[in-house]
């Protein structure tokens, strides 16, 4: 499973998505859309115009998980 995690440093819902992803040993790449136009504009594009963090690309399938939810995000990743 190839998994994106569009983010920033400073949301509190990125870190604990990011947590929950090393405690599972899932590998991710991190992208921060602070420092990052192109990555800013596909969160917003693939989020109906929201600037919704933290956001995921998981083998082409696109999601979000903001608010953070435990449950949505297990879901999604089929955990």
């Amino acid at each position: 499973m190839k998994i994106k995690v569009y983010c920033t440093s400073w949301c509190p819902d990125c870190m604990l998505a990011k947590r929950y992803l090393d405690e599972w040993k899932l590998e991710y790449e991190e992208i921060d859309i602070d420092g990052n136009p192109a990555a800013a504009d596909f969160v917003v594009s693939a989020n109906g115009g929201r600037r919704k963090v933290p956001t995921f690309a998981v083998d082409g399938r696109v999601f979000h998980c903001s608010p953070f939810s435990l449950e949505r995000l297990k879901s999604e990743l089929g955990r």
